[in-house]
């Protein structure tokens, strides 16, 4: 299940922050920029409407965190979530399997990024594309979002973490300028073998 808003600007900052539990408060209000208070708030405020039309769970999630970042909620652990924003959108995505998912702004086409980030295959993909920049976008955020789904984040080996057996989900605006991608475990996969 994926929520989406995409309209960051129209959201009422102050109501917001009142609607968000204690701790999800103190973190919006750690961004010294209203856009990241906003985009904090955002994000939880999909992840409860998504837990409530989903699972029922009126609550406010109480959120924890593994080692590396990857957050969980602490008292639904058969309840996978990940949350994303940029600029533009905030996205959160929720299963029953563990999920990653990542939302980045479309921006001008980097050469030396793109070669950093990318094996020769992707390189090539991107180059003939009729929009470089788009499936540059396309390609880093399922990138992320695979990264995001097994916790580990941004690693060296950023050419090697795509493989022909994911499978994703990816959505493209180009009015607002933005790209999600989605990464869902397999049915079969478990911590043990990813």
């Amino acid at each position: 299940m994926l929520y989406l808003n995409d309209d960051i600007g129209s959201l009422d900052l102050e109501k917001a922050l009142g609607q968000l539990s204690a701790q999800r408060r103190e973190q919006a209000l750690k961004f010294k920029h209203e856009l990241g208070q906003r985009l904090c708030a955002a994000a939880y405020l999909l992840l409860c409407e998504g837990l409530r039309t989903e699972y029922g769970i009126d609550s406010h999630p109480r959120l924890v965190y593994e080692r590396d970042g990857k957050p969980l909620l602490a008292d639904h652990p058969g309840i996978h979530f990940n949350m994303s924003h940029c600029k533009n959108a905030v996205v959160c995505a929720l299963s029953d399997r563990p999920v990653g998912v990542d939302v980045e702004q479309i921006r001008n086409y980097n050469e030396s990024l793109v070669r950093y980030t990318m094996n020769e295959q992707e390189i090539k993909l991107i180059e003939e594309s009729v929009r470089p920049d788009v499936a540059f976008i396309r390609l880093w955020t399922m990138k992320e979002a695979k990264l995001k789904r097994l916790g580990s984040g941004i690693r060296k080996d950023m050419k090697e973490v795509l493989t022909p057996n994911d499978h994703f989900l990816t959505l493209l605006n180009t009015e607002k300028g933005y790209v999600i991608s989605v990464s869902e475990a397999p049915e079969k996969e478990t911590l043990g073998n990813q």
